[in-house]
């Protein structure tokens, strides 16, 4: 039994080690696509950690640019992903259609850290000649998962945000299209919104496609001290679902983004049940003078600040067992 290892600790029911006062994982695996570590992809890292793993264990990617598909399947919870940088450690590959089998980066189980590198779906993004479609970059599907200094490219379902808690900070987003989407309960915190909608032949972008259901369900996509900026012109969102949930707060607005802000999509007749808010956010692209007339622009703001306080994912403190 481990109970009794020394400078070992209890996380959530999980164990870490604790040196000097730091959390750090409790095991370490290197991958190294030139042989000199544990093992050469990504993927067969994350197949060596046992199913209903019980310790958080950390995957050190070395710079590089990894042509695989990477899954991390729902049995295999606590693990940390870190890579050498956002530039140098690079995920790629180049599926389409159907939605949900693009993902170059599947993540599906709790309690899982990503850190300096990025997932990009290169079907569409660096613009080519292909015909634009669905190319998911990364699906997010666990619950606790937290990002921090990850990039994220692609031009269509960029980041399907799917569902679960998850935390992005200092995080790079590109797209052009519905490039943020699903039904994740998700904070953006300094994050950067890097629009491509240049490459739509003159057509506007969505940056945000939210899935809210129902008016209970606790989802939405918060933007906290972003900045939106990039080519071409784009919306802010468009609901996804009926009960779409999004709010730009203290963000940085570029140009980039159309004076209405947001479209109805499909739900014109009932646009009323969405709520697409704006608070406190700056730059060309914020003046909410001509927004349309159903978005949020003048949102009580306990509400608005609630939403924005870290409560609105972590109300237990998961993420402080999570700074290693």
């Amino acid at each position: 039994m481990c109970l009794g290892l020394l400078g070992s600790e209890l996380a959530n029911a999980q164990f870490y080690q604790k040196v000097g006062g730091k959390l750090v994982p409790y095991r370490k695996i290197i991958v190294d696509p030139a042989g000199t570590g544990n093992f050469t992809t990504i993927q067969k890292a994350i197949n060596s950690v046992p199913s209903n793993n019980n310790y958080w264990v950390s995957i050190y990617i070395k710079a590089g640019i990894y042509r695989e598909k990477v899954r991390i399947p729902d049995d295999k919870p606590y693990i940390v992903l870190k890579g050498a940088g956002k530039n140098r450690t690079i995920v790629v590959w180049d599926d389409h259609k159907p939605v949900v089998e693009t993902s170059t980066f599947s993540l599906l189980a709790d309690n899982v850290v990503v850190k300096c590198l990025s997932f990009q779906n290169s079907y569409n993004n660096p613009i080519n000649n292909n015909p634009r479609n669905a190319a998911v970059a990364a699906m997010v599907a666990g619950d606790k998962a937290s990002f921090y200094r990850v990039g994220f490219y692609g031009l269509q379902d960029t980041l399907w945000d799917a569902q679960g808690r998850h935390y992005y900070k200092l995080c790079t987003i590109q797209g052009a299209v519905d490039f943020i989407f699903g039904a994740g309960q998700s904070i953006f915190e300094r994050c950067s919104i890097s629009v491509i909608a240049g490459a739509l032949d003159g057509l506007p972008g969505f940056i945000t496609a939210q899935g809210r259901t129902n008016p209970n369900d606790a989802n939405g996509f918060v933007f906290k001290y972003c900045n939106v900026f990039g080519n071409g012109t784009t919306y802010l969102g468009r609901p996804w679902r009926s009960y779409s949930r999004v709010l730009f707060y203290k963000t940085n607005m570029s140009q980039v983004v159309e004076p209405e802000g947001w479209k109805p999509w499909n739900f014109s007749t009932n646009v009323k049940q969405v709520t697409f808010a704006e608070y406190g956010c700056f730059g060309p692209g914020s003046n909410t003078s001509q927004r349309v007339s159903w978005s949020k622009t003048n949102l009580d703001s306990m509400f608005v600040k609630q939403m924005a306080n870290m409560s609105f994912i972590d109300s237990e403190g998961w993420l402080q067992n999570q700074l290693f």
